[in-house]
């Protein structure tokens, strides 16, 4: 059963992992005799064969949640059952924080524990706050004060998810070191501290050309062991990543079938991966890469949008007319550099290959 059918996720635009997923996560529990690290749901298998999919011995099947190689999430899972946090570190649309949320999800059983990363970000997000009607009526008490995310976690020795860490300022992000070195929480107010229980982690997550942005101190950067999350390696590994998150996002939405769409997935894949690499795909021919990163995630994003433009305002099959707009919103974000860079792919590539006829006439006339 989805969460699409019934149950309590029935109305749920984006039912969080441990929803979703639940009767897959009752199975590996039920399956699991092995050893799992104090505090944990899942042994490091099971949470392994959760984020990877497979049979189970009741024949129970699994679905993947991530592709990609096997040992990035073996690493992952194994720095998780020790003391040190876990930085995914990657370009964007490598899946970092897919993974992170399921690596949550079967490891706590919750994913919601999460600070999101903005430039706004204040300490109180990543440490704790205060109710300040109960504040000046009460003065400071453990009744007025708010634990943030981090501070549940380790009070209930659950995984903490801490989102974009590099667009969070150097300052707050230096709120986590004491967290996760000394495994306490301080709360100078109270004169108490918060220690962690069994269970308790971090994950993190930073795009690798966030770098200049707020990069973490020497200090911090040394209390995470650091995953890099490489793109897909190959066009058949990205096409399969993005049909699969299409064809969920769109039961959700009660969109169309993706399999009635798979020849644009495949074009919006090549000419994504074409522009971000520099060269067409069998190597014969290099092309001008523009400004935007063209990540798998802005493929799923673009190829969702036709979707709904197909089964909307026109016939529910997927065609190159209702992915055009999108195409052309992703890559040319620069008016100037960007529309030079992508008339020239359309002239120099997509005019003359085989079967893309309609697909350059559609952007021809959106790029016009």
């Amino acid at each position: 059963m989805t969460p699409t059918d019934s149950g309590p996720t029935a109305d749920v635009l984006r039912p969080h992992a441990e929803q979703r997923h639940a009767d897959e996560l009752a199975a590996l529990a039920r399956a699991d005799d092995r050893a799992r690290p104090p505090g944990w749901r899942l042994s490091p298998w099971a949470v392994v064969t959760y984020v990877l999919g497979g049979e189970l011995a009741d024949g129970t099947l699994v679905s993947p949640k991530y592709v990609g190689a096997r040992r990035i999430v073996e690493v992952a899972v194994a720095t998780l059952a020790t003391d040190r946090a876990l930085l995914l570190v990657g370009a964007p649309g490598t899946a970092k924080t897919w993974l992170s949320e399921h690596l949550a999800a079967a490891v706590s059983g919750d994913s919601t524990l999460l600070v999101q990363g903005t430039a706004g970000t204040s300490e109180d997000a990543v440490r704790y706050g205060w109710d300040y009607a109960r504040l000046l009526s009460e003065g400071p008490s453990r009744r007025a004060l708010v634990p943030g995310p981090v501070m549940t976690a380790m009070a209930e020795g659950r995984l903490a998810r801490v989102e974009e860490l590099t667009r969070i300022p150097s300052e707050v992000q230096d709120a986590l070191i004491t967290v996760l070195s000394e495994k306490t929480l301080p709360i100078p107010e109270l004169g108490e501290e918060v220690q962690a229980r069994r269970g308790f982690n971090l994950i993190a997550t930073a795009k690798d050309r966030d770098r200049g942005v707020n990069a973490p101190s020497g200090a911090l950067r040394r209390r995470f062991n650091t995953v890099h999350m490489p793109l897909p390696a190959t066009a058949e590994e990205e096409v399969g990543i993005v049909a699969r998150r299409v064809d969920e996002m769109g039961r959700s939405l009660g969109l169309p079938e993706v399999s009635s769409g798979m020849a644009e997935i495949h074009r919006v894949v090549t000419v994504f991966r074409e522009l971000r690499r520099g060269t067409t795909e069998d190597g014969r021919a290099e092309v001008a890469s523009p400004g935007a990163t063209l990540s798998t995630a802005e493929a799923i994003s673009v190829l969702t949008q036709g979707m709904a433009l197909a089964a909307h305002f026109g016939d529910g099959v997927l065609r190159p007319a209702d992915v055009a707009a999108g195409v052309h919103g992703a890559v040319v974000r620069d008016p100037v550099s960007d529309g030079v860079v992508w008339r020239e792919y359309l002239e120099t590539v997509a005019r003359d290959r085989e079967g893309w006829g309609d697909f350059y006439r559609a952007c021809r006339e959106v790029s016009d």
